[in-house]
């Protein structure tokens, strides 16, 4: 398997937890009961699934990779998935900061957190079409069979060191479990 096509496959469990986010949003604009544990265990599926296993991958090894491809990082389509890898993590402190005011029993912030997770979810959707359809044809096409080698051992090192034995189990079940709850 190419690592473009290891990276697509995680997007379909990102998009997945949007749509569970989107249907989490829409109960909180009707100021219908949300478990707080949820909207934390949505952050948390943010923050290690999708930031520190996914766009590691892209950070430690994708882009570095189609840099020594000749792929500016400062210009051109890996600046901007960097940008926007930066401004999802500046949502997320959005719904995180929300989230422990109405955990302290001030729910006028749930408004504060579904804006944040509507900023969010536009913009992965809009991030994982452009990586689909322009960045991972692009790697696909620089990138030598040795280059995508080296990739996915990077990848696994990603999955072995940083993220760890079993987050993919993990978060599989928490995604069928929000699913299940909400969609």
């Amino acid at each position: 398997m190419k690592p473009t096509e290891i990276l697509k496959d995680e997007h379909k469990l990102v998009l997945l937890m949007l749509k569970i986010m989107e249907a989490v949003a829409v109960k909180l604009d009707q100021a219908k009961p949300v478990n707080t544990d949820d909207l934390e265990a949505i952050i948390d599926f943010i923050r290690t699934f999708t930031d520190k296993c996914h766009h590691a991958k892209e950070e430690k090894y994708l882009f570095p990779a189609l840099e020594k491809a000749g792929m500016p990082q400062n210009d051109g389509p890996v600046a901007v998935m960097l940008r926007e890898h930066e401004l999802g993590r500046s949502y997320t402190r959005g719904m995180d900061g929300a989230l422990g005011l109405m955990k302290s029993g001030d729910a006028s912030h749930a408004k504060t957190f579904v804006e944040n997770a509507r900023g969010y979810i536009q913009l992965l959707v809009n991030h994982i079409d452009k990586e689909e359809h322009v960045l991972f044809v692009m790697a696909d096409q620089l990138l030598s069979p040795a280059a995508q080698a080296d990739l996915a051992e990077g990848f696994e090192r990603v999955e072995r060191e940083e993220t760890g034995a079993g987050v993919h189990e993990k978060y599989h079940a928490l995604l069928h479990r929000l699913r299940d709850a909400y969609v």
